[in-house]
């Protein structure tokens, strides 16, 4: 007599390990995803998102000529307004004063990017929106300052777009101009404050395409939502890790021992390239897509508010006229001077001249020089917690270096007697604070730049890290790809199988 099955355990009878068909089945998708992450990164590896960095933009300043003493009096500010920075710049052939007023104390977020308030020096009075004919002038400046050949078109005002994603709120409306040089450049410059804040070359915007938009899977309609578009990489990146993870598993369990006694894999083919090199680097593809994961520090497992108190700790209060008195008093600035803008210091007010080159000149509240010195920044850094070593290092190490960013030398290195056992790096021309690490901030600079860039001292210069990278980087590939294509595979042939098995029974 023949035992007839419940339906649900006939059901399940058909059905391989569920690790193994939730590994195949993600192998579709997630193994393609991972497959385009791989592909991107050689991509990224030599052509970086464009960004217009602080530099950059200090660049594309024409030259600084300062108003009359007297300008500094029409300024309508509180003498005793606390202030977080201020600078003078020129803005369409008219020097403009850019102030960022002291952010309430108990405000839960510093105001580490706000939109500064523009003043035009002329009048004393806030910055009216900049016209057609300004803009132009600005991006005339611009082009002259970066030596771009060609003549500005007219400004278009625009709208969210790839390369402004993460700006667009802030400084809309935006306006871009397009350049008529080889390079295609162009540039956005905000219609609210009047600066320039992004600058892509047709190079960059190509290249980005295949580079950066698809590996961090940022395309403009989702990048646009920052919490989706940080639910997606983190949820997609858990996928990854699972996936590879039962993939190590599954290759651990297919080894088998041969009639030679040698342990190996049982497959041909394509299944053999897979499976052998899933062995060999199924654990550097498991700490690349774990490190993405963690570049986006997901549940703020690791914070760091390093550098927000030490920031404020170093440079101390400062209010309105303290930096009138200095900038009354600083009436001639070095030749070359594109902008001057406070370094405070202790809760002492100081200017900062720079020029064109990146070269800069400290000057004290009577606008004499003023070179910051040792003893100077040390009683800055008293208090609690205690300094516990300061040097002025002129090399870098594991955690100021140049990478994505520059990191210019010599830079004062300190230490602080805290249980976090922070360091910050100073600027010893100005005095400020460039970088800062504590105990998270360190871990996520080994767990995201060290596992997923190899970023390691040992292993930093180039080429020597493209010829160990580029190899590793084409086998994760391998990996990646072949498995796609077998999960594909043989989840169609399963699913063929399935159904044909199902209906043979149902018949029954």
């Amino acid at each position: 007599m023949t035992t007839v099955q419940p339906r649900a355990n006939r059901a399940r009878s058909l059905l391989p390990h569920p690790i193994l068909v939730l590994h195949r089945w993600l192998g579709i998708f997630v193994g393609l995803l991972m497959t385009i992450w791989c592909l991107s990164g050689f991509v990224m590896i030599y052509v970086d998102y464009p960004r217009l960095d602080p530099a950059a933009q200090l660049q594309g300043l024409a030259p600084l000529q300062l108003p009359s003493v007297a300008a500094w009096n029409r300024v309508d500010l509180r003498p005793d307004l606390p202030i977080t920075s201020a600078r003078v710049e020129m803005l369409a052939g008219r020097p403009v004063l850019r102030v960022v007023p002291a952010s309430a104390p108990d405000r839960p977020i510093p105001q580490m990017r706000t939109i500064p308030d523009a003043i035009d020096l002329a009048t004393g009075q806030p910055l009216a929106p900049p016209g057609p004919a300004q803009i132009r002038r600005i991006a005339a400046d611009f082009a002259q300052g970066h030596a771009v050949a060609g003549a500005p078109a007219a400004p278009v005002e625009t709208g969210i777009d790839q390369w402004t994603v993460q700006t667009y709120r802030r400084n809309a409306p935006l306006y871009r101009v397009d350049y008529d040089d080889a390079a295609g450049t162009e540039i956005y410059i905000s219609g609210k404050s009047g600066e320039a804040v992004q600058k892509t070359t047709r190079f960059q915007r190509f290249w980005n395409w295949l580079g950066a938009v698809p590996h961090w899977l940022c395309p403009t309609i989702l990048r646009q939502d920052g919490a989706l578009w940080n639910d997606v990489v983190v949820w997609t990146s858990l996928a990854g890790c699972f996936l590879t993870a039962t993939g190590i598993w599954a290759g651990l369990a297919r080894l088998r021992r041969k009639r030679d006694g040698k342990v190996g894999s049982p497959y041909r083919g394509l299944w053999w390239w897979h499976h052998v090199f899933g062995l060999f680097f199924g654990l550097l593809t498991l700490t690349w897509v774990a490190s993405g994961l963690f570049s986006m520090n997901p549940w703020g497992f690791l914070d760091s508010r390093a550098g927000l108190a030490e920031h404020e700790r170093l440079a101390g209060p400062m209010r309105w006229s303290d930096v009138q008195q200095a900038l009354t008093a600083l009436n001639r600035p070095p030749a070359d001077t594109l902008r001057i803008e406070t370094a405070p210091l202790g809760g002492r007010t100081f200017l900062l001249a720079t020029d064109a080159h990146g070269g800069s000149q400290r000057f004290d509240i009577q606008g004499r020089p003023a070179p910051m010195s040792e003893p100077e920044l040390r009683a800055a850094l008293s208090g609690k917690p205690s300094l516990a070593a300061l040097e002025l290092m002129k090399h870098e190490d594991a955690y100021y270096y140049s990478h994505r960013a520059p990191a210019p030398l010599p830079v004062w290195r300190a230490r602080l007697a805290d249980a976090e056992m922070t360091r910050l790096y100073i600027d010893p021309a100005s005095g400020r604070l460039l970088r800062a690490f504590d105990r998270n901030g360190r871990g996520l600079r080994w767990l995201q730049d060290g596992l997923h860039s190899l970023d390691f001292p040992l292993l930093r210069q180039r080429p020597w890290w493209d010829f160990l990278v580029l190899p590793l980087l084409a086998a994760v590939t391998l990996v990646c790809a072949t498995g796609t294509w077998m999960a594909w595979n043989k989840a169609g042939r399963d699913l063929r199988k399935f159904r044909r098995k199902l209906a043979r029974r149902l018949r029954r």
